[in-house]
């Protein structure tokens, strides 16, 4: 999920200066359209039905692109006893795509979307995007794939990984100041896409095409793997994974109880202000215009350092290395974990990101430091 610069004051723009519409007022009107159709009530479907909703993997797949998805859910054991926990969390492992990121699938959905819109296409448009880094490196991922050229913009105080990759795949990465957070990356997107010939801009704060990725596919693929999920943790970005999650599984079954996080020093979904915060990915310092703020029951805040601590432990204790994003999401769910109306329930928590692309974040300043003080023995 995207999110403002650590350390950087989160964006203070209303929702709706963060998403500018760049389309003529028939296209703005259709957009809206499809956004309310997007959130308006659905039939809901048998539990046969839905399972079958689930994409099916691709044995060989003819680009990267269909390789997104499918990812499977681990049980975490050691932590959750550790903690006392009396319900049973399952991390579904986003980690898994092939770049890496939940981003992996809004990528390829607003991306697609557009094409078949006839908004966008192959070697004549060049797609405009602000990003804090993983919906960026998806982006690039899949416009490398099908042959777009791409301009991201992004805070400067994202992880060198994050520039590095973007940069691998043939996109031009723009820098903007820190402390202007996701504002001064909208805003850059806003001005490279107005003098830029042919450029579209994707909007991920506002495209329906974002939960929709996570309607069709996120969702399904956990109804299939457990129908009996009782509980839906993940962190807030754009919002777009709780929201096309959410309300997929909601439909399934009314009762599965959907908890949104944030970083305690942004609580703006809480109602609280904007502030910096170092956990990448979630707390974008505004209410997104494509979440849907009816689907989740409960938001869990939780610190920065809190989130590092939990993405260590991960990796020591489960055996899997996490973003910071992923060290939130987990310390939420043991938190609704422990509580005693939880014994015997399922809960399911995103695992946003790998967390190779975390190395140069404080996250593990201490084993930076001890690598680099390692010698040779004889």
């Amino acid at each position: 999920a995207e999110a403002p610069a650590a350390e950087a004051p989160a964006a203070e723009a209303p929702a709706a200066e963060a998403a500018k519409p760049k389309k003529t007022k028939k296209k703005t009107e259709e957009k809206s359209s499809k956004k309310t159709e997007e959130k308006a009530p659905k039939k809901k479907p048998t539990k046969k039905a839905a399972a079958a909703a689930a994409p099916a993997p691709v044995a060989v797949a003819a680009n990267a692109s269909q390789l997104i998805g499918n990812t499977p859910l681990v049980r975490l054991s050691k932590i959750p006893a550790a903690e006392s926990c009396v319900a049973e969390i399952y991390g579904k492992m986003e980690s898994m795509e092939p770049c890496s990121s939940v981003k992996d699938r809004i990528g390829r959905g607003m991306i697609e979307g557009a094409e078949t819109a006839g908004e966008i296409t192959p070697g004549v448009t060049t797609l405009v995007e602000p990003t804090s880094g993983n919906t960026g490196v998806a982006l690039a991922f899949i416009a490398a794939a099908k042959g777009y050229d791409i301009i991201l913009t992004m805070p400067d105080s994202m992880s060198m990984e994050r520039r590095m990759v973007l940069l691998a795949f043939g996109a031009k990465v723009v820098l903007t100041p820190a402390a202007k957070g996701m504002k001064g990356a909208l805003a850059k997107a806003d001005e490279i896409c107005a003098k830029t010939p042919n450029s579209f801009q994707l909007q991920q704060f506002a495209n329906p095409n974002n939960p929709k990725a996570h309607y069709e596919t996120t969702g399904p693929e956990i109804y299939a793997a457990l129908p009996d999920v009782d509980a839906f943790v993940s962190g807030v970005g754009t919002g777009g994974t709780i929201t096309g999650t959410g309300q997929f599984l909601k439909e399934q079954n009314p009762a599965v109880k959907i908890v949104a996080v944030e970083p305690t020093e942004s609580p703006v979904l809480s109602g609280g202000a904007p502030g910096p915060h170092k956990i990448q990915g979630i707390g974008a310092g505004f209410v997104p215009p494509v979440l849907d703020t009816k689907v989740y029951e409960e938001v869990i805040k939780v610190s920065s350092s809190d989130a590092m601590v939990m993405a260590r432990r991960l990796a020591k204790e489960e055996g899997m290395l996490v973003g910071i994003s992923s060290g939130a999401a987990v310390a939420a769910a043991v938190e609704l974990g422990k509580r005693a109306e939880m014994k015997g329930k399922k809960i399911v928590v995103v695992i946003p990101s790998f967390g190779e692309r975390y190395l140069s974040t404080p996250m593990f300043d201490e084993q930076r430091e001890e690598a680099m003080n390692m010698v040779a023995e004889a």
